[in-house]
């Protein structure tokens, strides 16, 4: 469905950021893109999205495919038109704007009346507790309701693949658990290719397919979920366990040596 092949991404013209970063997006699957701050996640979700011009940055070498079709050369509104929707991290609503108003404003893609009165159905669906705060304020709405709303309002684009950029950042753990149970739904219920950037690697491990290893602007591991829960670099440098189940703290570690891709 989503395919980045060997991108690189500047800033300002002189700060290169993304050093040939390729990967594979499955349709109708989770793919979770692991790592640390810094390390070029967010920036990789803009070159798909098209939202690097309003920070001066750039795609310079290299390509994003939606479905075959080159799409990083798009303005944002027509990334989102042809079906690709990003939910920013820090829980972006419109603070002045009631719930119900927040949704409209995530539908302005969609013309017909009734798709965007069953569209906010939908939502309400997946996010019973919106529903009892339709007519509240965003800004009056706790953390894990911000979070919903804003995954809530990128549905309303009815979107073919969801880039989800920390739904983990600043919540609740329960919280977090019910939000990603969310997004598991939507994947099997709805068929919603999803992308998720995420830093809490046992919770998007345990929802994704496929993940990659990101670090310094390069893809450095990539894998079945399942085989990266396993292996001992992610247990021990993203997981914070040793290999006998140890939690053992990053400044005891004076070497790392971590498998690669590109001298594979």
């Amino acid at each position: 469905m989503l395919t980045l092949n060997n991108i690189e991404v500047i800033y300002e013209g002189v700060i290169l950021v993304l050093k040939g970063v390729s990967l594979n997006v499955r349709e109708g699957g989770i793919t979770t893109l692991l790592g640390a701050n810094g390390a070029g996640k967010t920036t990789t979700l803009k070159a798909i999205s098209g939202l690097l011009r309003s920070e001066r940055g750039e795609v310079t070498k290299g390509h994003v495919e939606l479905a075959g079709e080159r799409i990083d050369r798009l303005p944002p509104h027509e990334v989102v038109a042809r079906g690709v929707v990003q939910v920013f991290e820090g829980r972006r609503v419109f603070e002045h704007l009631t719930v119900d108003e927040n949704l409209v404003a995530g539908a302005h893609v969609q013309r017909d009346r009734a798709r965007l009165a069953e569209g906010i159905e939908r939502v309400y669906q997946y996010f019973p507790r919106l529903k009892d705060r339709r007519a509240v304020q965003s800004g009056y709405l706790s953390g894990g309701e911000q979070q919903m709303l804003v995954i809530g309002r990128a549905l309303m684009s009815t979107p073919r693949v969801m880039l989800l950029d920390e739904p983990s950042l600043g919540l609740a753990p329960m919280l977090v658990e019910e939000i990603f149970q969310i997004v598991k739904r939507l994947n099997e219920e709805q068929k919603l290719t999803v992308l998720l950037v995420e830093q809490n690697a046992t919770l998007a491990l345990a929802i994704a397919e496929h993940g990659y290893v990101m670090e310094n602007g390069r893809i450095v591991l990539e894998g079945a979920a399942a085989a990266l829960r396993d292996n001992a670099d992610i247990k021990e440098f993203y997981l914070g366990l040793t290999e006998v189940g140890a939690r053992k703290s990053y400044r005891d570690v004076k070497h790392y040596k971590r498998r690669k891709r590109w001298l594979s």
